[in-house]
């Protein structure tokens, strides 16, 4: 099937509310059924990506908020340029775990303005044509990423730090947004 223009759409939540998992689902689902579809995520594994990944690993050890917003604005900089425009421009479907509004709600809650994060990543990044929020309480992700990671939690995973970051993506709202409750069911 080919489309018309390409889509972005984002998968957006704190760690362990399954959008990684459902990111992947929906690309699955799309190329199975021959639409054109590419998954990404972010931190990318490229340069920046790698410094960052190593930061979850061995904690800030004395990186600023502000030095890791621009980490985070390199790595989105360069995976746009060689990712997400590319795929846009051959009319693929985008889907992405975790975009700028991760990046504003995780160094938003280190103190840093989430709003003027997104202002200055739309001022590079397409914006999307739809966001997923994925939404589980804090405590109920914590339960998982334990009873499913072998290293157990990292850097960014701590409960008072989740608890900041997802009150500051209950914020995000408007036409684009689809919140998506992933909790246990009843």
């Amino acid at each position: 099937m080919k489309l018309n223009r390409g889509y972005l759409l984002v998968f957006e939540g704190i760690d362990g509310t399954g959008k990684s998992t459902h990111c992947r689902l929906l690309g699955d689902y799309l190329q199975g059924r021959g639409i054109a579809a590419i998954c990404l995520s972010e931190p990318t594994h490229g340069v920046w990506g790698k410094k960052i990944r190593k930061i979850l690993v061995e904690g800030r050890n004395g990186i600023t908020p502000e030095e890791e917003l621009g980490l985070f604005t390199n790595d989105r900089k360069e995976d746009v340029e060689l990712n997400i425009k590319p795929a846009l421009e051959q009319k693929k479907v985008v889907l992405i775990d975790r975009y700028y509004y991760s990046t504003a709600a995780y160094q938003g809650a280190l103190g840093l303005d989430p709003h003027r994060i997104c202002r200055d990543n739309e001022a590079f990044a397409p914006k999307p044509d739809l966001v997923f929020m994925f939404e589980v309480p804090p405590e109920q992700c914590l339960d998982r990423i334990k009873a499913n990671r072998k290293d157990g939690p990292n850097t960014f995973e701590q409960l008072d730090y989740l608890m900041k970051v997802q009150e500051i993506l209950n914020l995000f709202s408007g036409p684009l947004f689809r919140r998506i409750d992933t909790g246990p069911t009843q």
